[in-house]
């Protein structure tokens, strides 16, 4: 998924998570927002890093939710629950960091589709939660429809206000299959969300396939 210049990488070396790190920690730094850890490097986490011209400009972490839970139950654990006991399959996006001076909206498309192809289809989730800063809360219910769920709290990971907000990956699936890929045409150029710069319905069911080519190659 990689051209001359832009390619969209699995980050499962030590360079690459330092790399991804970095740019988390320079992003977070400009928002004033506290240190925060290295990039997690634990099982039932994902790490995608988008690259132009060999820089890391994006990068995005895709936990998914297992019996040592999720980072956001540290604060919205009741409201996670819910969403368990009703047979929801959770994944939580974390590690969003995107250089988007000078940068047009495809990266960050790119790999937040991509991430989410991973959490559906290799891992089966149904629902993807989020904690964001209030000063984020337009951006994402705007460009990704993510709605938000519970109260303001403190999230003492990098000493900040953060809202619990959550999205159906099938309400993403609706999307995509109506705006994905459109972003140069007359239906896209209408369409305010990120939904056109994602992946076309035959990208992804392409790059499903191939996913889940390479995941059966890895089985032991």
């Amino acid at each position: 998924m990689n051209d001359d210049s832009y390619g969209i990488r699995l980050t499962d070396t030590a360079d690459g998570r330092n790399s991804a790190s970095m740019l988390v920690k320079r992003m977070y730094a400009r928002r004033g927002y506290a240190g925060t850890r290295h990039v997690l490097d634990e099982t039932n986490r994902v790490t995608l890093t988008a690259t132009d011209r060999g820089d890391v400009v994006g990068t995005v972490t895709i936990g998914i939710d297992s019996d040592r839970g999720l980072m956001a139950d540290e604060l919205f654990k009741d409201i996670l629950d819910e969403h368990r006991a009703r047979g929801a399959r959770l994944c939580e996006c974390t590690k969003l960091a995107f250089d988007l001076s000078e940068r047009s909206r495809v990266p960050l498309a790119n790999v937040f589709h991509l991430a989410l192809i991973y959490a559906r289809d290799l891992y089966d989730c149904t629902d993807v939660i989020i904690e964001i800063n209030p000063r984020h809360l337009r951006f994402y219910e705007r460009m990704l429809g993510f709605r938000q769920q519970g109260e303001l709290k403190i999230n003492p990971r990098v000493n900040a206000p953060a809202y619990l907000m959550h999205l159906s990956l099938d309400y993403v699936g609706e999307q995509v299959e109506r705006f994905g890929g459109t972003f140069d045409s007359a239906a896209g150029g209408t369409e305010r969300s990120l939904y056109p710069y994602f992946f076309s319905p035959r990208e992804e069911r392409g790059i499903i396939n191939r996913l889940l080519r390479m995941d059966e190659q890895n089985l032991p």
